[in-house]
């Protein structure tokens, strides 16, 4: 089939290829779509290729006069079709918009050659509106698994330049197709989303297609890690496969995420809102909490995409990769015991701890925009994944709010879901007062928090550095949450509030407030009656905290508990 000169190659996935041998996946995305490279005659296949004569043609040169094609020129005829998904004019649209298409997404995130497809052939079967006369091999969605770092992984790319990536009933097979696989073989997923929504000339049938994604994405919630990546239009009822996944990433500019658009908005609200305001990446990163990180572009979301797969266990009955790390383990950091101020009321960057103590400095810090006071994401002790959860005193003093609450919540729930051991490091002093969070729910959204740590039998390791004040002391791990190892500073602070609002309320009226100050620190500011009580487990030196850390995370690797048996618990959701 080929051995001609007249064939060019789509230079994007190439070039791309050559890129990320260079480390430079980072370039812009101008000066990959700059224009195709003419190559020599072709010396091996290339499953993207577009090519440059027609399918007519391609068909008319397949068939003898007189004699009938064959099935196997008919299958290719049809290949031909899928690779070249809605046409040249389309894909040029989609690369104007600054896009990758489908299959040039999947040869990124994708180990080299070894992308397997299921369904290329597919085709929807609807009759109405004039679709039986638009028929595209794949209708419209790339479905199949690969490898990352040679860890199997589940893929679907949804095409926009198919029926604007439409959900058919076809469509949705497809996709339930992968997800039933991937559970049955304990492997993730990953959905790339770039889709109009529901075919609506397909009505009811369209809706069904929904609704069986989503229950798949139900059963495989907590077996497998689901992952949505969202590179374009995702809106009415698609929105809701991403929010039931694990991770909602988002790619700055190209990408939204609403239920009802601008226009239906505007007709029922009368306001005038776009669609990057109303759900797009900076939104949902930022105020709503629906998405996890933006990225700024298809080809620095998929090498963080790849990055962020070599965290994740394949399932929940694997474990986490151990990478081999150069970082001692038992590091001593000097730094750290200058970090923490004197004066209890000036913040620091918790930030800075977290890049002293774990592997190589190397943390993937999840919903790094959204409730900022609290600190979550993945990174490496000892060479082992481990999920963190920190206070960060330089966003609100580290309150815990509703916002934080929730986000912490869910992250430790993940984290125990696939076993992977939580470090949290703790300065909070207390929850954030105020008629806002009393009338919108702190005390239910902050009881997520407090059940989720309650619930988790991973190990769990949590260092104060500060202070634990009141409630926030007991739900932030706290050793009565089962924690398994608990150690405090020297400047740890656990009490049931600061000392001055204590002193004010038992000394009402006294005179000697400041003497009484000083006694309530003397006896209660400091991690010493905790000791005592075995509510810690020691009073560490900064420097020995990664040293620590990794010494438990090694004695906890065999720790066995389990919960009693029930169908399943009721958090205050």
């Amino acid at each position: 089939v080929c051995t001609g000169t007249d064939y060019r190659i789509v230079s994007v996935v190439m070039l791309s290829r050559s890129l990320r041998r260079l480390g430079a996946l980072r370039a812009p995305l101008q000066s990959i779509y700059a224009k195709p490279i003419p190559l020599a005659p072709v010396s091996r296949l290339v499953s993207h290729r577009l090519f440059s004569q027609s399918p007519t043609q391609l068909k008319e040169k397949a068939t003898v006069v007189g004699k009938p094609v064959s099935m196997q020129d008919r299958v290719d005829e049809k290949r031909r079709l899928a690779f070249e998904a809605g046409g040249s004019k389309r894909v040029d649209q989609q690369h104007q918009k600054g896009k990758l298409t489908a299959r040039e997404r999947l040869e990124l995130l994708l180990d080299e050659g070894s992308f397997r497809e299921y369904d290329a052939l597919v085709e929807h079967r609807c009759e109405h509106f004039g679709m039986e006369k638009q028929i595209i091999p794949g209708d419209g969605v790339i479905t199949g698994y690969g490898t990352i770092n040679g860890r199997t992984v589940f893929v679907y790319s949804q095409d926009f330049t198919v029926f604007g990536g439409s959900l058919s009933e076809s469509h949705a097979k497809k996709i339930c197709k992968v997800l039933d696989k991937a559970m049955m073989v304990g492997a993730p997923v990953i959905g790339l989303n770039d889709s109009g929504g529901a075919r609506i000339q397909e009505g009811v049938d369209s809706l069904a297609g929904y609704a069986e994604i989503f229950q798949r994405n139900v059963m495989a919630s907590g077996v497998i890690p689901q992952i949505s990546l969202i590179m374009g239009p995702c809106a009415g009822g698609a929105v809701y496969s991403p929010a039931i996944t694990d991770f909602i990433f988002m790619v700055k500019d190209t990408s939204y995420m609403f239920v009802t658009g601008p226009e239906v908005v505007k007709s029922v609200t009368h306001e005038e809102v776009t669609q990057e305001q109303l759900g797009g990446a900076k939104t949902h990163t930022s105020l709503s909490g629906v998405a996890h990180c933006a990225f700024e572009n298809d080809i620095d979301a998929l090498q963080k995409m790849r990055e962020f797969f070599d965290y994740l266990p394949l399932s929940n009955t694997r474990e986490a990769p151990i990478r081999t790390s150069s970082d001692p383990a038992d590091r001593e950091i000097p730094s750290l015991d200058l970090l923490v101020p004197n004066d209890p009321n000036k913040p620091y960057d918790m930030h800075e701890v977290l890049s002293k103590i774990v592997d190589d400095g190397e943390f993937f810090e999840v919903q790094p925009n959204y409730a900022k006071n609290i600190m979550i994401g993945f990174a490496r002790m000892g060479g082992r994944t481990v999920g963190i959860v920190a206070n960060q005193p330089k966003e609100l003093a580290g309150c815990l709010d509703i916002d934080a609450s929730v986000k912490a919540a869910r992250w430790v729930r993940f984290c125990d879901a696939f076993s992977i051991p939580l470090v949290t490091l703790v300065d909070v002093p207390g929850f954030l007062p105020g008629t806002a969070q009393e009338h919108n729910g702190i005390i239910r959204h902050g009881a997520k928090l407090l059940y989720a740590y309650a619930e988790a039998t991973v190990p769990k390791i949590a260092v104060i550095t500060r202070k634990a004040y009141g409630g926030a002391y007991d739900v932030m791990s706290s050793k009565h949450l089962r924690g398994d190892s608990n150690y405090s500073w020297p400047s740890g602070q656990l009490a049931v509030m600061g000392s001055k609002g204590a002193v004010e309320i038992i000394f009402r009226g006294k005179p000697d407030i400041k003497e009484q100050e000083a006694k309530y620190n003397e006896r209660f500011a400091n991690p010493f009656p905790a000791a005592q009580r075995g509510f810690i487990d020691d009073i560490i030196r900064p420097r020995d905290t990664r040293r620590v850390i990794c010494e438990d995370l090694e004695m906890l690797s065999t720790k066995e508990l389990k919960n009693p048996w029930k169908k399943h618990g009721n958090i205050p959701l």
